[in-house]
Formats: C-alpha cells, sequence, structure tokens
C-alpha cells in the first residue's frame, strides 16, 4: 500500500522536489507562496533555456509544528528553477529597479499543444513573470538552513 507524501514526513530535511504536471505544480506553488525575493536574484539565461530564483520561502510545511511547540516560523532559501524555457516576459515588475523585493502568489501552468506551454509566476501588487516552455519542468529546492522569518510572524491574506 502506499500513500502520498505529507509535509511532516519531511521534518527539517531541505525539499527538493520536481514538477513534471499541472498537479506536481500546484504542490511546489503551494511551498513557494508568500516567498520574497529581491529582482536581483532572477537569473534568465536564454542559452540554457533557463528561468531561475534565488528566493527566500516561508516555511508553510513547518508552521503547524512550529505554532504547536511554539518555535518562531521560519524561512528558507530555494532554488526555483523553469527549464525548456523559451521565452520569458515579465509584466508590473521593473527589473532595474534594485531595491525591488517581489512576492510570490502562485505558480501556474497554461497547456498549448504538445505539452507545451506557459509557466505563470504570479506576483504581489499585479506583477506576473511568463515563462513559455517547450515542456513543463520546474523544480524547487532548499540552499540554506531555515532561519527565524524576520517578521517572526506568519503571512497574512486579507479576505
Amino acid at each position: 500500500m502506499t500513500e502520498d507524501a505529507r509535509f511532516e514526513d519531511a521534518g527539517d530535511r531541505p525539499l527538493n522536489l520536481g514538477a513534471l504536471d499541472g498537479d506536481d505544480l500546484q504542490v511546489i506553488s503551494a511551498l513557494v507562496q508568500d516567498a520574497v525575493f529581491p529582482v536581483t536574484e532572477v537569473a534568465w539565461q536564454p542559452k540554457a533555456r533557463r528561468l531561475g530564483l534565488l528566493i527566500n520561502r516561508f516555511r508553510h510545511e513547518d508552521k503547524d509544528a512550529a505554532d504547536r511547540l511554539g518555535r518562531r516560523v521560519e524561512r528558507v532559501q530555494s532554488l526555483l528553477v523553469i527549464d525548456h524555457v523559451l521565452r520569458m516576459a515579465s509584466q508590473g515588475v521593473d527589473r532595474t529597479d534594485s531595491d525591488l523585493v517581489l512576492s510570490v502568489l502562485s505558480v501556474t501552468f497554461t497547456p498549448t499543444e504538445d505539452g507545451a506551454g506557459f509557466v505563470e509566476l504570479t506576483l504581489a501588487g499585479n506583477g506576473e513573470f511568463r515563462a513559455e516552455v517547450e515542456a513543463l519542468e520546474v523544480s524547487l529546492r532548499d540552499v540554506t538552513r531555515p532561519y527565524v522569518a524576520p517578521s517572526r510572524k506568519s503571512p497574512v491574506h486579507p479576505d
């Protein structure tokens, strides 16, 4: 008998996940919601056909344990990488403003034909990154140890 992985199965181990379909991407989207990053940490590599972001991800998978044990909530630096990118565009983002800090709301995939489509990173404040991909392949990998969230609070989403 098999069962789906649960957040608590990871414990304090770093995440290393991949998405090859829309269902997988929903998991990554949930994990990167509320991630913050400076616009300077966006790397578009046209020759490698890759878009990479170094994000400061809120550890949603640890929130319940932190609340239960009275620990501070945490963030961790992670690499969010989109492969097979043919073109990349942004909207509502001034990529020349080196002081600009962005916040992720969601990551979605809109398929076109033959497995191609668009990976869209929706950002707070009506910003968006849109990557046209030949095939869906997105990875999320924690690259530092968790640290106490500077705000010491969980993100709040007004209704």
